[in-house]
């Protein structure tokens, strides 16, 4: 069976879906954000990329922080409507219970099983997103959702994004452990 090229668009590798968290003239704002991942160990960095266009990406570059909040699968239907209206044509700050934590311009979501303040480390821009590097400063986790204290992912129940297809997908079974299964053909 051959290759086939299908151009430059196949990131069919699964993205976690989450809740961008800012604050901009006295309101929390919200935007469905599926292109961030960890990008350092210590000091803690998680990397953002959010639209130049988005209002979320005003506040953060205003305020140097944002939250990273993780919603469980059956929070899907307001996870994707946070993604589809701009803050800027309407204030999504009533839409959640927010936890005040550390930072005073990344909120944190109740509803959601986790939320990562992250203060700005850095930003670099790219030709229609700007990268912010954030430090996490907390990771705030509801009780339930711990077991011997770190997030179990059965528990959280995170989501994921596929794109160009556009489609969520819940996290399947696990299928090993990293950095053992592979101890085997050493």
């Amino acid at each position: 069976m051959g290759k086939i090229n299908i151009g430059i668009q196949g990131f069919t590798m699964p993205m976690p879906q989450t809740i961008l968290g800012c604050r901009q003239g006295g309101r929390s704002n919200f935007m469905a954000l599926a292109w961030t991942t960890r990008v350092n160990y210590n000091p803690a960095l998680i990397m953002a990329a959010v639209g130049k266009k988005h209002f979320s990406n005003s506040a953060i570059k205003e305020s140097g922080e944002f939250s990273v909040n993780i919603p469980s699968s059956d929070m899907v239907e307001i996870t994707d409507f946070v993604g589809l209206v701009s803050g800027s044509q309407l204030d999504k700050s009533e839409l959640f219970t927010i936890h005040k934590g550390e930072l005073e311009n990344a909120p944190i979501i109740v509803e959601c099983p986790m939320g990562i303040e992250c203060k700005v480390l850095d930003s670099m821009e790219l030709p229609n997103d700007t990268l912010f590097v954030g430090e996490v400063i907390a990771t705030w986790c509801n009780e339930g959702v711990l077991t011997d204290g770190m997030p179990d992912i059965k528990k959280v129940n995170p989501f994921t994004l596929t794109m160009p297809d556009n489609r969520y997908w819940a996290v399947g079974e696990c299928i090993g452990r990293a950095w053992h299964e592979g101890k085997s053909l050493k």
